[in-house]
């Protein structure tokens, strides 16, 4: 049967309840250089933003989430934040910022910005003013300045490394040593010192009063390091990160942070909300960032991780929800992002992490990912899509060195510095000269058969990605069982492989297998990733497939 099993509109926005929206949010993930060109300078902007914002209301989504648009050097895709109260000039003004908060507003729909709170930029004036006032300076003191080890302070001061490859200090030419966890221009802010603090809450007002409708918090987990900045002890640090509390990650006084910030955030009326990016080594520390006098979600990347099998698939679900459900928060869901491998990519490939060099099956790939996204949909709590996966778009695998921007691409012993591939501007229609990107080319280059993965060439193909999105996202907001919630019934008795549960009226089946499987039908089918038969009370489910049904 067609994936359109449903007549409600994503107009149904208008009538949801507003109350806890968070609680069953799905947030959708815009990339500012790669959503929309304006100018046609090649690079998304906030004008470009605003002008597709019809496109997500009429997906169905609840909120959009900006990553930065801050003045900054660009040295970490705007991560590396030089203003934090201005708009880079390659995105616009703070009028534009202004316009797309209001308009999007105007439509139903919440704005969510990045927070960059680890690091600022090298070209901070904090950190400028600190570097060129050398040694015993008291803005030093803002950030993790530190003499060297060795006879001449030639030595960093510990053992720690970047986790985009190498030490994570950098000697100045006056001797002393700065921390960065990440690139050399993104110098760590030193929290426990309080003028780091107040600035920090000011920044917050300053958004709020811009009316945003909460922060996303990049990397929530790093900004208070142990007393004494200890070494690893020879430990290898890129295979304890995610398994263990590192010194310098997941540190408890993080949370006398989030703390502070919540007094302030609920002060504003209209359910402002905090996202954490947090990597803790299990979903019950995550759980840690989301008690109730703390931040109110956080993004699940045990599930983001997770294979496409469907043993490990029900022992992270259950995982994630018996780990909110004591401070009751939302589980989150999410399946790709600006820095790991497209899902479309990742499940095209044999299991390998979430940075995939190699396209792999395509067509197996975009079959599983359309799967997943209907199992993602169907879990209780807030879900999270990036831009383009509504497009089924694969991850660009081939992109000629001389393009890549991804700052640990250029430094040894790092990740695998390939993020660039999903960072691709995003194809809005089937011709042009960036597919409706804009007028005058894309920063990074797009490959030639994305115009028949544009909004435009899928638009009304019943069998398309994009309609599957736009079908369960209005079935999501129309049937009761579906959204806010913390558990979910399963069906045991079903064939290896196979994933099978219940929800109030709602039933989800899901065939991670390679090949069909029959098992009774229990109920009426709503919605399918791909084509399906019921005959006789039973349904042949495809490989790789999910199936929402309608039940008693």
């Amino acid at each position: 049967m067609s994936q359109h099993s449903t007549d409600e509109s994503p107009a149904l926005a208008t009538t949801r309840e507003a109350t806890d929206w968070w609680r069953d949010a799905v947030i959708y993930q815009v990339y500012p250089r790669s959503f929309a060109d304006s100018n046609g300078d090649g690079t998304g902007d906030l004008e470009g933003i605003r002008r597709r914002l019809p496109h997500l209301r009429d997906l169905g989504v609840d909120a959009v989430w900006l990553s930065p648009f801050y003045a900054s050097p660009q040295a970490d895709g705007g991560y590396d934040v030089a203003d934090y109260r201005a708009v880079d000039p390659m995105y616009g003004t703070l009028l534009d910022a202004d316009a797309v908060i209001r308009d999007a507003h105007a439509l139903g729909l919440r704005i969510i910005v990045d927070l960059v709170p680890n690091h600022s930029s090298d070209q901070h004036e904090w950190f400028k003013r600190a570097v060129a006032d050398g040694p015993g300076s008291p803005l030093r003191e803002r950030y993790h300045f530190r003499p060297g080890k060795g006879e001449n302070g030639e030595l960093p001061p510990n053992d720690w490394e970047s986790i985009f490859g190498g030490p994570a200090w950098t000697r100045l030419p006056d001797g002393e040593w700065y921390l960065h966890l990440f690139a050399p221009e993104q110098p760590d802010l030193n929290w426990e010192h309080p003028a780091v603090a107040d600035e920090f809450r000011s920044i917050l007002r300053f958004w709020l009063d811009m009316g945003v409708d909460g922060f996303r918090i990049d990397v929530a987990h790093g900004l208070v390091k142990a007393e004494g900045l200890p070494d690893l002890g020879g430990a290898d640090q890129l295979k304890l990160l995610g398994n263990d509390v590192m010194p310098f990650f997941d540190q408890d006084g993080v949370h006398e942070i989030y703390r502070s910030w919540r007094l302030i955030l609920d002060e504003y009326d209209g359910e402002r909300v905090f996202v954490a990016e947090a990597w803790t080594p299990t979903v019950q520390r995550t759980a840690n960032y989301v008690r109730p006098d703390e931040l109110h979600q956080a993004f699940n990347f045990q599930y983001l991780g997770a294979p496409w099998e469907a043993t490990e698939l029900h022992q992270i679900i259950d995982s994630s929800l018996d780990a909110m459900r004591p401070v009751g928060a939302p589980a989150t869901w999410v399946l790709s992002n600006h820095d790991v491998t497209r899902h479309a990519t990742r499940y095209a490939n044999p299991p390998g992490g979430t940075q995939i060099r190699t396209a792999g099956d395509r067509e197996l790939g975009l079959r599983r990912a359309r799967a997943a996204t209907l199992l993602m949909l169907a879990l209780p709590g807030s879900a999270y899509i990036y831009q383009g996966e509504e497009l089924g778009l694969p991850d660009v695998t081939d992109l000629p060195d001389e393009v890549r921007q991804d700052p640990s691409f250029f430094r040894a012993q790092g990740q695998d510095g390939f993020r660039d591939g999903c960072r691709v501007p995003i194809p809005w229609t089937r011709t042009g000269s960036s597919y409706g990107f804009g007028d005058g080319g894309s920063w990074l280059p797009q490959p030639a058969t994305w115009g028949e993965l544009s909004v435009e060439a899928q638009t009304g193909d019943p069998d398309s990605t994009l309609e599957l999105y736009r079908a369960a996202l209005a079935t999501r907001r129309a049937h009761a069982g579906l959204g806010a919630g913390d558990s979910v019934k399963w069906h045991d008795e079903v064939p290896a492989g196979l994933l099978s549960f219940e929800r109030p009226g709602f039933a989800c089946t899901v065939n991670t297998t390679g090949a069909p499987v029959r098992i009774p039908a229990p109920g009426t089918v709503l919605l399918s990733s791909a084509p399906v038969t019921v005959e006789d009370g039973h349904i042949d489910l495809p490989a790789d497939t999910t199936v929402w049904w309608e039940t008693p």
